[in-house]
C-alpha cells in the first residue's frame, strides 16, 4: 500500500511539485524570518557577549537595556570594590561621539566627514572589554595606552573613510587595513589615532565602535559631572555571581546584573517596546497561511482526482484505517520534502548574506518549531482529503 501511495503521489508531477513548493515556500519564509529576526536581537546585545572576562554588569538601578545608559559618580566603582565577595571591579564607559575627519588627513580637498561612533572607554590598567587578540585585523592591544590612541571595527571603516578603494579588499585580507593604521581623527575636538582594526559584533544602531582606554574618553565625550556608565565586576572563586549581584544592590543601591541577565534584560526590552516582533511574527504568519492555502488546496485537488483509485481499493477490502494511512504517508513525503528544500534555502541566503548588514543567525530552536508549522501546514491539508475519503463509496468504482 506505501508503493502504491506514493507512485499517485508522483503520478501527477504538476500537483506534486505544487504541493512541495507551497511547503517549502511556508519553511523558507519562516526559517528566514525567524533568523532575521534573531539576529536583530542577537544585535541589541552585541557589546554585552564582546565583553568578556567579568562576571557582573554594575549600573544604575533604572537601566532598562544596555544603550539606556544612566551615568553614575565614579565614588560608585570604589563602594563596589568594597562589597564582600568582588574580586575586582573597573570602569567601563560607554556613549556616542562624533568622529571628524579631517579632509587634509584623508583625501586632499574631500569635505569633512562627521559620523556617530559609539565610543567604548576600557579600564587604563586592564583593558577589560577589549577585542580578543584573535579579533584584531592590525595593530596591536598593547598600542592603545599611546597617547591618543584608538582601535576602530572594520566593519564600520567605509563609513569613516569612504573614498578608500574598498575593491582591494577582497584581494589584500587583512592586510588592506594596515593602511588606516596612524590616521588621524577628531572627536570633541581632541585628536585620535588609528593604532588598531579589530573585529566587533555589528550593533543594532549601524555605527562604528571606537574602542579606548577610560581616561581619554572623557576628554572624547561631552563633558558631564557623572561619566561612569558601568562597573565590570569579577566575583572571588567558589561564589555565585547571582548571590554577589544581590550583596551589591543591597549594599550600593545600584543594580547589578550577571552577563546573561543583563542580556536578557536587554532583549526584553526590545521585544516589548518595539514594533519588531510583531513585523517579523506578521511575516512568518503569511508564510504560514499562503503555505497552507497552496499545499491544502492542491492536496484536495490531488485526492478528489484520485477519488476512484480509493474507490477502487476499498471495493478490494482496503479498510479506511489504511486509506487514511495512504494519504498520511503522502503528506510525509511532501512534508519532509518541503521542510528540507525551504530550510536549505534559507540556509544558503543566510550564507550569501553573511558579512552583510543584514542580520542573520539561526538557533536550533528554530528548525524544530519551522518542522512544527510544517507538520501543522500537513494535517490540515490532510483533514479535507480524508474527509472526501472516509465518506467515499466503494460502488463508485462501478458507476
Amino acid at each position: 500500500m506505501a508503493w502504491i501511495a506514493v507512485k499517485m503521489l508522483v503520478g501527477d508531477r504538476a500537483k506534486f511539485l505544487g504541493i512541495v513548493l507551497g511547503l517549502t515556500f511556508a519553511a523558507l519564509l519562516i526559517t528566514q524570518q525567524g533568523s532575521i529576526f534573531c539576529g536583530l536581537m542577537l544585535r541589541t546585545c552585541a557589546q554585552i557577549t564582546d565583553i568578556t572576562g567579568a562576571d557582573l554588569w554594575v549600573m544604575d538601578p533604572s537601566v532598562r537595556f544596555i544603550d539606556d545608559v544612566k551615568p553614575m559618580l565614579e565614588s560608585a566603582l570604589y563602594r563596589v570594590r568594597g562589597v564582600e565577595g568582588v574580586r575586582w571591579a573597573v570602569p567601563l564607559y560607554k556613549g556616542q561621539a562624533r568622529a571628524k575627519i579631517n579632509p587634509n588627513v584623508a583625501h586632499g580637498n574631500e569635505p569633512t566627514i562627521i559620523e556617530q561612533v559609539v565610543l567604548l572607554g576600557l579600564d587604563d590598567a586592564t583593558l577589560v572589554g577589549a577585542p580578543h587578540p584573535n579579533k584584531i585585523y592590525a595593530g596591536s592591544l598593547r598600542d592603545l595606552r599611546l597617547p591618543d590612541a584608538v582601535m576602530v571595527d572594520h566593519s564600520r571603516l567605509e563609513k569613516l573613510y569612504p573614498k578608500e578603494n574598498w575593491a582591494d579588499l577582497p584581494r589584500l585580507g587583512n592586510a588592506f587595513y594596515q593602511r588606516f593604521l596612524r590616521r588621524q581623527f577628531e572627536m570633541n575636538d581632541h585628536r585620535a589615532l588609528i593604532v588598531g582594526v579589530c573585529e566587533a559584533t555589528r550593533t543594532f544602531q549601524t555605527n562604528a565602535v571606537v574602542y579606548t582606554t577610560y581616561s581619554r574618553a572623557k576628554n572624547y565625550a561631552a563633558q558631564e559631572r557623572k561619566i561612569l556608565s558601568y562597573i565590570l565586576a569579577k566575583t572571588e572563586p567558589g561564589l555565585a555571581p547571582q548571590a554577589v549581584a544581590r550583596r551589591i544592590e543591597t549594599t550600593t543601591g545600584l543594580g547589578a546584573r550577571t552577563s546573561n541577565q543583563f542580556l536578557w534584560m536587554t532583549i526584553d526590552y526590545y521585544l516589548k517596546y518595539t514594533g519588531i516582533p510583531i513585523n517579523f511574527g506578521i511575516t512568518a504568519l503569511l508564510g504560514f497561511l499562503v503555505g497552507t492555502a497552496i499545499a491544502g488546496q492542491t492536496f484536495y485537488n490531488f485526492t478528489i482526482e484520485n477519488l476512484k483509485q480509493f474507490a477502487a481499493l476499498k471495493a478490494m477490502g482496503a479498510t479506511n484505517g489504511r486509506i487514511v494511512g495512504m494519504i498520511l504517508l503522502q503528506a510525509v513525503i511532501v512534508g519532509f520534502l518541503g521542510y528540507g528544500i525551504g530550510v536549505g534555502l534559507a540556509a544558503l541566503f543566510g550564507l550569501r548574506t553573511a558579512n552583510t548588514e543584514l542580520a542573520f543567525f539561526t538557533p536550533w530552536q528554530l528548525l524544530p518549531v519551522t518542522a512544527a508549522a510544517i507538520v501543522l501546514i500537513c494535517i490540515l491539508s490532510s483533514m479535507l482529503s480524508v474527509q472526501r475519503v472516509l465518506r467515499l463509496e466503494p460502488a463508485i468504482v462501478f458507476r
